[in-house]
């Protein structure tokens, strides 16, 4: 057994306070610890002891850092000694020894090493932003992370950092939890039930049915935004979000025995994971969503209750998208008895009774079949997914070669408008209530009026796409978010004729085949291989063969002999966020055309150049009139086709009102944050700085726009600027960044230069 002695050299320059320390803890240290362990403790001693910052850090280090090692493993042990090392030439030795001192608070509730790496992340920030409230926060660490999740620290401890950074007093206050709005702000952000109080539960519950032991991790899905990611399976670890709060009455408790429940069964039925290389993304969903019900089904069969545990979260929908269908689809897999009232669901409910459910071939051929009846659905089933919150992500039950590429799902069948009669729109219209999705939409050829004199177009028209969404509004004069201050409302946007837009297309058809070129280069390759390497994944034969005939010869060879083959794909969403103000119905300076046909012009060219190289695209417009009218319109959504109905939507494009461009942006970063891809672009046209009727200061909606736009970069997007205002250089770098924007100055050329520079600028911002 190792003995301090054996350290002699290493710990040479402690006091004898320190070495009296060290020895009390060296023997509960040495049951703890490896050698490894043992030593990157010792060499921890050592150089706080060096760092000359006080005796009391290495005394507190040698007594807390073992119990910070068994909860979350030895490797933490050099990560919290590098952490405190950089916070020597920043804070105080005081506050380091409170962050020691407070270290096995932290791996107790956190329970997972790198969320505990995190959170000295988060420690490293706040003595960046607002040094003075780490002492008093790290005094009441206990408290808050017994009711926050490590997302709702940081995002409490950010909201006061802000909010009082240059009053040093009220900081103090906050961080202290001694304020009102601390205590305000720490009750919004607390989650019902978190991981860390009730693992120990879950984890005897699984024993108690599998008879088994579960590996289980926290997993910190809300370290950005309140909602959690969803559970999986990976590397031997159940990954269960680090808080549940209660799900429409049910409490956080079942809902992660059901996602414990469910993922173990995964485990437990799973013997050989599926091949997923030959499937598109719609067979995959539905062949996962017979395997969900198989392994239920299996372990229903051994614990019949377990079956009123996961049926509590199967609420009945009548929605018409795809996750309200496999909603359906997945109850009556689950619970026979259940109504769904739906013909689909019904077919898998008798298919699947008569299934052989002792292995995955079966959900594979079920789904199968399923897919095969969902392939002409008109929405897509490969962005969507199951409603079931407890459900895991299945990436556990499939196997894929990493040379294929990913498919995508078959496009959505594009909607057929038809012009009728009135008559014939009176008496063969068959579904009243179609929706969007549906397969003919009928318009007809004249206006038609009711008896009172008014048209039923007013009387029983479509009402707005959606409820009406507040959004935080910054304001600079306080440095604080004002909140639920904007309201952004969507409207519908009015129809025009589709045909002006095929006409854009006809006369711009010469720009079309000049950008073909560069489309077709952007388009995914497939494998790659990149030659002449000296290390890579495989033997390029010849360059080794002329390798070794430069040895022959006697010349120096080239020792770049191998080779690795690489997957060229692209996985980008593209958001065009257009600025549709009164502004843009002024003409152009010396033009008959106006902004406003100048910007429809150049969206369509886009839209064009997107669909060719076939990334998801969305394009949305905005205007304003007061902070609580900020009208929304989505002219096309990422799931839908570029057809027939986005241009006639963007043929009835108009300009109206002002320009509040921050609520804008939060809308659309979370229309961005609902889609899945590894790259989102939000490109913003806009030809003027952000104004509106109800706010006097224009560095108030500027500075708003700026905080929106560092906002949704956080959450991965990209933002871009194209404005159209030559005097924008004066604001437009304040708010997007200076190398995020691009200013069309020559306004008599912008007729020209715009049509061709906006599918341009994407080529260029999409590589």
């Amino acid at each position: 057994m190792a003995t301090l002695a054996d350290y002699a050299e290493l710990l040479e320059d402690l006091d004898a306070p320190q070495r009296e320390k060290l020895e009390q803890a060296w023997p509960e240290t040495v049951r703890l610890l490896s050698p490894r362990g043992l030593d990157n403790w010792l060499k921890g001693t050592a150089a706080l002891s060096h760092m000359g910052r006080g005796d009391h850090i290495v005394r507190t280090w040698i007594e807390t850092v073992p119990a910070v090692a068994r909860d979350l493993g030895e490797d933490i042990i050099p990560d919290l000694a590098q952490a405190c090392l950089g916070f020597a030439s920043r804070t105080s030795g005081a506050v380091i020894e409170r962050v020691l001192a407070t270290a096995p608070v932290a791996s107790r509730r956190l329970s997972d090493p790198d969320l505990f790496r995190a959170y000295l992340q988060l420690l490293n920030q706040l003595l960046a932003q607002a040094p003075r409230g780490l002492r008093p926060m790290l005094d009441h660490l206990e408290e808050l992370l017994g009711v926050l999740t490590l997302g709702g620290l940081r995002r409490w401890a950010s909201w006061g950092a802000e909010a009082h950074r240059t009053d040093y007093e009220e900081l103090t206050r906050y961080f202290g939890l001694e304020s009102a709005e601390s205590q305000a702000i720490l009750q919004r952000e607390r989650k019902g039930t978190l991981f860390v109080d009730i693992h120990r539960r879950i984890g005897m519950y699984l024993r108690a049915l599998w008879g088994r032991d579960f590996l289980m991790r926290p997993t910190a899905g809300d370290f950005e935004a309140r909602e959690g990611i969803r559970p999986h399976i990976a590397e031997y670890f159940l990954h269960l979000p680090d808080a549940y709060d209660d799900w429409e009455g049910v409490p956080g408790l079942d809902l992660y025995r059901a996602a414990a429940a469910h993922a173990a069964a995964h485990v437990m039925a799973t013997t050989e994971p599926l091949k997923g290389d030959e499937l598109n993304a719609l067979q995959r969903a539905c062949i996962g969503l017979i395997e969900d019900a198989r392994i239920e089904a299996l372990a229903i069969a051994r614990f019949p209750r377990l079956r009123d545990l996961w049926r509590q979260f199967h609420r009945p929908t009548e929605d018409g998208s795809m996750t309200a269908r496999f909603g359906r689809i997945a109850r009556a897999l689950l619970d026979p008895a259940a109504p769904v009232g739906d013909e689909i669901a019904d077919w898998a409910r008798t298919a699947f009774a008569g299934a052989d459910m002792a292995t995955a071939r079966t959900s594979f051929d079920l789904g199968l079949q399923l897919a095969h009846r969902l392939r002409n659905e008109p929405y897509s089933a490969w962005r969507d997914g199951q409603a079931a919150p407890y459900r895991d992500d299945n990436r556990y039950i499939w196997e894929f070669e990493e040379t294929v590429d990913r498919e995508k799902g078959p496009a959505p069948q594009q909607q057929v408008r038809k012009h009728v009669s009135v008559s014939e729109m009176v008496n063969e219209v068959e579904v009243e209530t179609a929706g969007d999705d549906a397969q003919e939409i009928w318009v007809a050829e004249t206006e038609l009026f009711d008896d009172d004199g008014v048209s039923f177009n007013e009387k029983e028209g479509k009402a707005p796409t959606a409820p009406p969404v507040p959004y935080d509004e910054f304001d600079y004069r306080i440095q604080m978010h004002r909140p639920a201050w904007a309201t952004v409302q969507e409207k519908r946007p009015r129809l025009g004729d589709p045909a002006d837009i095929e006409t854009i297309l006809s006369e711009n058809r010469k720009l079309t085949q000049r950008m073909r070129h560069l489309l077709d280069a952007m388009q995914p390759q497939g494998v790659q291989r990149i030659r002449r390497l000296e290390d890579g994944d495989e033997i390029d034969l010849n360059a080794a063969t002329q390798a070794l005939i430069d040895i022959r010869m006697g010349r120096q060879p080239d020792p770049r002999v191998m080779m690795r083959s690489v997957r060229k794909t692209r996985d980008i969403a593209v958001m065009a966020l257009l600025d549709l103000s009164e502004s843009t119905n002024d003409p152009v300076a010396g033009q008959d055309r106006t902004v406003l046909d100048l910007t429809r012009t150049a969206t369509v060219l886009l839209a064009e150049a997107i669909a060719k190289v076939g990334d998801a695209f969305a394009l949305h417009g905005f205007c304003s009139d007061g902070r609580h009218n900020v009208f929304y319109a989505r002219y096309k959504d990422f799931d839908q086709p570029w057809g027939e109905v986005p241009k006639a939507r963007l043929a009835g494009m108009e300009g109206h009102l002002s320009t509040r461009m921050g609520a804008a942006i939060r809308h659309a970063g979370a229309h961005l944050g609902k889609v899945a891809a590894a790259k989102k672009l939000m490109l913003v046209i806009t030809d003027g700085a952000p104004s509106d009727i109800d706010e006097r200061d224009p560095q108030y909606l500027r500075q708003d726009a700026r905080a929106a736009v560092q906002e949704v970069a956080k959450t991965g997007v990209i933002p871009f600027c194209l404005t159209l205002d030559p005097r924008a250089d004066r604001y437009v770098a304040q708010i997007f960044g200076q190398r995020n924007f691009l200013v069309l100055e020559n306004i008599a050329r912008l007729p020209e230069r715009l049509p061709e520079r906006l599918p341009q600028l994407y080529a260029g911002l999409t590589r």
